[in-house]
């Protein structure tokens, strides 16, 4: 029960990011359908590694079992499963964010807390082109 939750909750923020991307399109007067089709991809690959994620978790489980392992296995499973959902639903959040600020640029609240995670992410992005 607990993957089916994981995977409706990932489900729910990849529909509502692409909705409030659709509305923001909309509003801005620029949606473009190449960028609605990669944002649509975008989450279906979120989802895709979520379902793969939670099978993972499953199949760790079992291994563990077969091996008299069930607490270590259950451990890092729980963790690898956890860590990509928190990473998943983080960002559709501040995505989802980003989307209401440039709806609403009087939306202080909202722009702090993009500016904080925008500005992380570009460090992380120029990190890894410096390590290619």
């Amino acid at each position: 029960m607990k993957y089916i939750i994981m995977i409706l909750i990932v489900v729910g923020l990849a529909i509502s990011d692409f909705v409030t991307g659709f509305i923001r399109g909309c509003i801005t007067d620029r949606p473009r359908s190449a960028k609605m089709r990669k944002g649509g991809l975008n989450k279906l690959l979120e989802i895709t590694v979520m379902v793969t994620v939670c099978g993972l978790e499953i199949g760790i489980e079992f291994l563990g079992a077969y091996y008299n392992a069930e607490k270590f296995s259950s451990i890092a499973g729980t963790l690898t499963a956890v860590g990509v959902f928190c990473y998943i639903v983080l960002m559709e959040c501040v995505s989802i964010l980003e989307n209401y600020v440039a709806c609403n640029p009087r939306a202080g609240w909202a722009k702090k807390i993009v500016k904080i995670f925008s500005d992380k992410l570009n460090d992380e992005e120029e990190q890894k082109h410096e390590d290619d």
